[in-house]
């Protein structure tokens, strides 16, 4: 395959995750407010969009109170800077088994298990952009516990975000996620045009070597928009190696938390980072509203409760 870099890449900021990383980084927004003024620094750095979830602001811990999902859009939307609003919608689908002896009954201290509706309700008060839709069940490096997103959940999920007018963004942790994602947009479920990111070294999905990236990037149309990252110290190269591959970058504190050895990050310096990176390469980032123009997003207010 010949490299056909994109010249005018879009940075997504994903600005503090579901992770435990709240323990191991002071700089790890944990309130609406803190995460909101987060995401307005690294849309000042760059960034055109923000991926955001919510934590307990005490304790740090991800949750899916929607009144803090609702306080950090209207935190971010009432500022004075303009950035794309991404949420996620990959919580409530999470199941960690008792023992490998005795998998069952469930580990209900791990366990986060609803219906559909419940996972998108945040998302359609809110109203983003765009939302998450993680294309697959996997495992993670953890002994007991499974990302659950089975076939009928997706189709659920998706056909609610695209009659709620937000954009499904896929996200795909390995190539059979790649393959469920097509047959989505080919049933209808996600409409043109279609967002995917390419999520690589998580355990254990995709790992993050460039034969296998590469191999998932030729395999998707040529009309879808993709984005691709990896975590710790991958992430600044595989900034470079998106773009050079015709996509878009990902950077932020849910995947890295370090801007060197030794050195912690914020969000807007990873982001002030990979923008140097596009403009070494002789590129220009695109625009909040570039990307909305692109994608056909809608910004709207959040419904009232």
């Amino acid at each position: 395959m010949s490299l056909q870099a994109n010249n005018n890449p879009f940075i997504t900021c994903a600005v503090t995750g579901s992770g435990s990383s709240q323990d191991r980084s002071p700089l790890v927004p944990r309130s609406p407010k803190q995460i909101a003024e987060s995401c307005i620094d690294a849309a000042r750095a760059g960034a055109a969009i923000v991926h955001c979830h919510v934590r307990d602001p005490d304790t740090g811990v991800p949750s899916r109170d929607i009144e803090l999902y609702r306080e950090l859009t209207e935190r971010v939307r009432d500022s004075d800077v303009d950035v794309v609003l991404n949420l996620t919608a990959g919580m409530g689908g999470d199941i960690t088994f008792g023992s490998p002896e005795a998998p069952l009954p469930l580990n209900l201290a791990g366990t986060d298990m609803v219906g559909a509706s419940e996972r998108v309700e945040h998302i359609r008060q809110c109203l983003p952009e765009i939302c998450t839709l993680d294309c697959g069940t996997m495992n993670f490096a953890e002994a007991d516990y499974v990302m659950t997103n089975t076939p009928g959940m997706l189709r659920a999920m998706g056909k609610m975000m695209t009659e709620m007018g937000v954009r499904p963004e896929i996200e795909a942790f390995d190539t059979g996620h790649v393959w469920l994602a097509k047959q989505l947009v080919e049933e209808g479920i996600i409409e043109d045009p279609v967002m995917i990111q390419l999520c690589m070294g998580i355990p254990w999905g995709a790992p993050d070597d460039l034969n296998t990236f590469m191999a998932m990037v030729n395999n998707l149309p040529k009309s879808w928009t993709f984005s691709a990252f990896s975590i710790g110290r991958n992430q600044m190269p595989f900034a470079a190696a998106a773009m050079l591959a015709g996509g878009n970058i990902r950077v932020g504190l849910e995947d890295n938390l370090w801007l060197a050895k030794g050195q912690l990050a914020t969000n807007a310096q990873l982001v002030e980072k990979a923008a140097t990176i596009v403009t070494n390469m002789g590129a220009t980032l695109m625009t909040p509203a570039q990307v909305r123009e692109k994608m056909q997003l809608v910004k709207r207010a959040p419904l009232s409760a």
